[in-house]
């Protein structure tokens, strides 16, 4: 444990920036997951209307530094190419 007062701060801060980048990445995963399980299950339409919401979801947790930019760029271009097949 902490001593310090700054110390103690610090473990509020890191605390409180976890559980926001757990749900940041819980909300790009989840919406990745979405989108895949209707590309293979052929359901193209409903894909077109969940790609931009993963779209959304991995450019929020890329401007919150939860995941780089190049990541989010690589998956988002994964699932584009994915869609296009």
């Amino acid at each position: 444990m902490p001593i310090t007062s700054s110390a103690k701060k610090a473990l509020r801060q890191n605390i409180a920036r976890r559980k926001i980048n757990l749900q940041k990445k819980e909300a790009y995963k989840k919406a990745v997951k979405e989108f895949r399980k209707l590309v293979a299950g052929k359901d193209l339409e409903k894909a077109k209307g969940i790609i931009s919401k993963a779209f959304k979801a991995l450019d929020k947790a890329a401007k919150a530094g939860t995941i780089k930019k190049n990541k989010a760029s690589r998956l988002k271009s994964r699932l584009a190419k994915k869609l296009s097949k």
